[in-house]
């Protein structure tokens, strides 16, 4: 016997029909976003230096934005990353998260992806959590990103 969704469509094909699913529903358990300004992070590290990118990122996303032509650019990205994740997973920096915890990852030709430590891990998996979606965007003046967890 073939199971059913509860999930009648997700979206419109190119025909504007309703596409439908077979067996798969996502549920949304957590969504996050954030809005970082550009030139406000830049005050904040030309401030404090090496010591904050230490504290907020990990090697991967230091190597990754110092890569960058406009590296201060893709670092209040991967900022606003880690504040929408935490506002996805439902604590905030709190209950034990570290910023740390939450790192964006980006293979060449691939879109961004989040992986979760320590933690957040533990928190994402309490929750119920099988998958996590990322968006990042970001220009001269702002990043922003968004965070949907799914179950």
């Amino acid at each position: 016997m073939e199971s059913q969704s509860h999930c009648k469509f997700s979206g419109l094909d190119s025909l504007r029909q309703p596409k439908k699913f077979s067996h798969h529903c996502a549920v949304i358990i957590g969504i996050g976003i954030d809005l970082v300004e550009v030139l406000r992070f830049e005050q904040t590290m030309e401030r404090h230096g090496e010591r904050l990118l230490r504290r907020l990122f990990t090697q991967n996303e230091i190597d990754y934005c110092q890569s960058k032509a406009r590296a201060v650019e893709h670092f209040a990205a991967r900022f606003a990353v880690k504040e929408a994740a935490m506002k996805a997973l439902g604590t905030g920096q709190s209950e034990g998260i570290y910023w740390r915890d939450v790192e964006t990852l980006r293979e060449p030709d691939q879109p961004p992806r989040i992986e979760f430590h320590g933690a957040a891990r533990k928190r994402f998996d309490a929750l119920g959590a099988k998958r996590v979606l990322v968006s990042i965007t970001h220009t001269r003046h702002s990043a922003i990103a968004q965070v949907i967890l799914e179950g």
